[in-house]
């Protein structure tokens, strides 16, 4: 306990008088001390409401007898960096909030923890602390914000990246581009769909760490102050019994958040963050563990952008755990897992119902008797690359056509406005991996571009960045290895012929090993060489994509 080490005895007299500085009591200073990481900034529609959850969090744990102290974690909101520069630094925030929160708790000496995520980075970052860490942690996000409407439809930032797709391609004008502009996200939270946000809250839920509603409640309900209110009672009962994250992020809890992943039909950021948390826990995940989990699980969810629910539908459906029940009725779940509710996951879903099966597909009617995301591999992608399966539209999931090969995502944002993408093509969007880019970023305009001009069931896009979890059709990001590293994705010319086939996992360059070994000689690799800061940093020392783009290998 903190008081053993920081409060009690004579030699501690002056960290008592810094505590007293802070206006804390002797009474204060004799309980746990719990301190409350809290995301909020005024920038990121997730996060500016977060201070009402921390002060739901605060009296919370003085309700159940501990002292609350707030420090804050950064993030970055992906839909304002999006499309340009700042984009870099949204994946390398997931380093720097681990890593500072971990300095900001190995010197302040904390009982416990209960964070306040919401968005991104944000979510894992703090994930990756906790099991870093390994003290007593409970998690409250603050929840997704509720869907748009324009002309009696639900709408989400999706659409609005392909309304601009839309307005380019002349099929809708200013005025209605500015109804979507001012309708389509009409609240705080994180935003309303199935994207890496929501993805990561949910499956927080799932791996144990976040109470029943973490990832569903919407942000403007009372009930995500009261879910606040309960986290903060229940870190002080993990604090008693002293229930750590890795007693609760076992492998078997890492295989159940894959399992509900392909269930919801989640981001494919997710096979980026739960390798990178698992690895904090001393655990492996890798890119087959996905595609063995997928092949057994079915589809139950088909939430925007692969479908027209939103998260306050799956609210309302049951949440979570309807879907995690559901997944039971085949055995598909570990159950006897541990959470942070202090009882097992059987304990705690025993009681769900699946409330709307438009929402929530029955285990018996699913989407797909294969899970949510698929990884591919093959010459073009050796060590694997990721397609949202659910998202793809049919027509798209055997696909051959021609390259058009771009360096940048600004090449290719300018070549689909300027109207050189064309039905059959295969865009191929290079060194924007996670060394190379750096920062790996997630493009969300080209895929939105191409959505909202009616090609997505025409046209392919392949990178060795990222997409958004907003993004929907063929859009297939992580490819390993990637460009700067010398990876296949390097030596791709425009005209080659490349063969997608979803269905059987596979992706390959049809260009012949002569030809390939002829390229490789003649090619210089495009390393960027004007970078600094921490940027610098990250691009060399960063894993490869398939490992999670991790950059502490434990």
């Amino acid at each position: 306990m903190i008081k053993d080490t920081i409060v009690d005895g004579f030699g501690n007299a002056p960290h008592r008088s810094l505590y007293h500085a802070l206006g804390l009591t002797n009474e204060e200073q004799s309980k746990p001390l719990i301190g409350i990481v809290s995301s909020f900034n005024e920038i990121v529609p997730g996060h500016v409401n977060l201070d009402k959850i921390a002060d739901a969090v605060k009296l919370g744990v003085a309700m159940a007898g501990g002292t609350p102290i707030v420090f804050p974690a950064i993030t970055v909101c992906d839909g304002i960096a999006m499309g340009h520069t700042g984009m870099k630094y949204s994946l390398i925030t997931r380093d720097l909030i681990a890593d500072s929160t971990e300095a900001m708790v190995m010197a302040h000496g904390f009982d416990g923890l209960v964070m306040i995520p919401n968005c991104d980075k944000n979510v894992p970052g703090l994930l990756m602390a906790a099991a870093r860490l390994n003290i007593p942690t409970i998690f409250v996000s603050g929840g997704p914000m509720l869907a748009g409407r324009v002309d009696g439809k639900k709408t989400s930032l999706s659409s609005m990246f392909e309304a601009v797709g839309a307005y380019s391609a002349g099929k809708i004008g200013d005025a209605q581009l500015k109804i979507c502009e001012e309708k389509t996200c009409p609240t705080c939270g994180s935003c309303s769909g199935m994207y890496t946000a929501n993805s990561m809250n949910c499956l927080t839920e799932v791996l144990g760490m976040g109470l029943e509603g973490n990832g569903t409640i919407p942000a403007v309900y009372s009930k995500r102050i009261e879910l606040a209110k309960h986290a903060g009672m229940q870190i002080m009962e993990l604090v008693k019994k002293n229930i750590k994250p890795r007693d609760i992020m076992t492998r078997a809890a890492f295989n159940n958040a894959l399992t509900a992943d392909m269930a919801l039909g989640c981001s494919t950021n997710s096979m980026l963050h739960l390798p990178a948390i698992a690895n904090e826990c001393g655990i492996e995940i890798n890119l087959d563990d996905a595609n063995r989990i997928s092949e057994k699980t079915p589809n139950l969810c088909h939430l925007a952008p692969a479908g027209h629910t939103y998260m306050e539908d799956l609210n309302e459906a049951g949440g979570v755990y309807a879907v995690l029940r559901e997944l039971t009725k085949k055995n598909l779940l570990d159950t006897s897992v541990m959470t942070c509710t202090g009882k097992t996951m059987a304990e705690n879903i025993a009681n769900a119902v699946n409330l709307d099966t438009d929402t929530i597909r029955s285990i018996d009617n699913p989407y797909s008797l294969t899970g949510g995301i698929a990884v591919l591999r093959g010459n073009l992608a050796p060590d694997g690359c990721v397609v949202k399966r659910s998202a793809v539209a049919k027509e798209m999931l055997v696909h051959e056509g021609p390259a058009k090969v771009f360096d940048s995502e600004e090449e290719t944002i300018a070549a689909i406005y300027g109207g050189k993408i064309v039905k059959g093509d295969v865009v191929v969007i290079r060194y924007e991996g996670p060394s190379g880019g750096p920062g790996m970023r997630e493009m969300l305009s080209p895929t939105s571009a191409i959505a909202g001009m009616g090609l997505d069931k025409d046209v392919a896009l392949i990178t060795d960045g990222r997409f958004s979890g907003a993004t929907r059709g063929a859009s297939i990001g992580h490819v390993s290895p990637e460009a700067v590293r010398g990876g296949l994705i390097a030596y791709v010319r425009d005209g080659d012929i490349i063969s997608i086939n979803i269905p059987e996992y596979k992706i390959e360059l049809k260009v012949d090993e002569a030809e390939i070994e002829k390229r490789k000689a003649e090619t210089t690799l495009k390393v960027k060489t004007d970078i600094k800061g921490c940027l610098k940093r990250y691009s060399e020392m960063v894993s490869s994509a398939d490992k999670g783009a991790i950059i502490n290998k434990f």
